[in-house]
């Protein structure tokens, strides 16, 4: 049996899971920031070498002033966070941010650049953050950069559309919170034949006994190319 290497997770629910316990708007993202750290350690207990994370999608620019500037210190304050973790640099894990980062404020693609930069080398684990994500930008951003390098129509295929995503490995498992049946603009380049798994559970809910559920039902699936 294929072990299951890399995983992605749409963080859905963060907002519900506050209306659910009548808790202020705010107070889910901040315990959807705090399942993300325990999920660092759940991954490395459960041997997955990779995962992937929707943070925040190029929709997500759309949401009030409020919110938005909510997230952004959030994002600034989870990430400086990340920076000072010893689990981060003793376990040498690999942060990128993938997405159109320019979508974002300054001070936080600087946080950005520097988050990469100290884990850059880093080759124990690997976290991929999508921020100002959407799976078809992704494809349009691939087919930019390879026409700027002035690449004959003929000389275009899968392989190197594949090498100028911007992300350069494929999960093998997609799992969604939230109740939602849809994968949302995540990864569609690279769900061709992503297995997916979805929960009733938000994002703040989520547990290990979920995720070992999910890889356990992974595992137990045939998995087919093609039709």
């Amino acid at each position: 049996m294929k072990k299951l290497k890399h995983i992605a997770i749409i963080l859905d629910g963060n907002r519900r899971f506050s209306k659910k316990l009548g808790l202020k708007w705010w107070q889910g993202h901040e315990k959807g920031a705090e399942k993300v750290e325990q999920l660092f350690d759940w991954c490395k207990e459960l041997g997955i070498k990779e995962v992937t994370l929707y943070s925040f999608s190029i929709e997500n620019f759309e949401r009030t002033e409020e919110e938005k500037g909510f997230l952004m210190k959030l994002f600034i304050k989870m990430f400086n966070k990340v920076m000072k973790d010893k689990r981060i640099h003793e376990n040498k894990i690999k942060i990128k941010f993938i997405g159109r980062r320019g979508l974002f404020p300054l001070e936080i693609q600087k946080t950005m650049n520097e988050v990469e930069e100290n884990t850059k080398d880093y080759d124990g684990f690997r976290v991929n953050f999508a921020m100002g994500y959407g799976g078809r930008a992704e494809i349009v951003d691939a087919v930019k950069k390879i026409v700027s390098k002035g690449v004959k129509a003929s000389d275009i295929d899968e392989e190197l559309l594949s090498k100028n995503m911007y992300l350069d490995s494929e999960p093998e498992l997609l799992i969604r919170p939230g109740g939602e049946f849809r994968i949302s603009n995540f990864l569609v380049w690279q769900s061709s034949y992503m297995e997916l798994w979805f929960t009733d559970k938000l994002w703040p809910e989520f547990e290990k006994e979920d995720l070992v559920e999910a890889i356990n039902d992974f595992n137990a699936r045939e998995r087919r190319f093609g039709v």
